[in-house]
């Protein structure tokens, strides 16, 4: 079974999408993260949820 670490980014409304992208981007590179979730409210605040995957490691003796 996967199990997932989850990290949550608020990105407050004057934050444009070229910005937006760069920080997702970076996240991504360089931590291995994947994009879970994204909620754009109406007043242009964005909730961003990502995860990635724990990997644990089973001992085989």
């Amino acid at each position: 079974m996967l199990t997932y670490s989850y990290l949550v980014l608020h990105l407050p409304r004057g934050t444009s999408r070229d910005v937006a992208r760069q920080i997702l981007t970076e996240h991504a590179e360089y931590g291995g993260w994947e994009l879970d979730r994204l909620r754009l409210h109406p007043d242009g605040r964005r909730d961003v949820r990502l995860r990635r995957k724990i990997i644990r490691a089973v001992k085989t003796m």
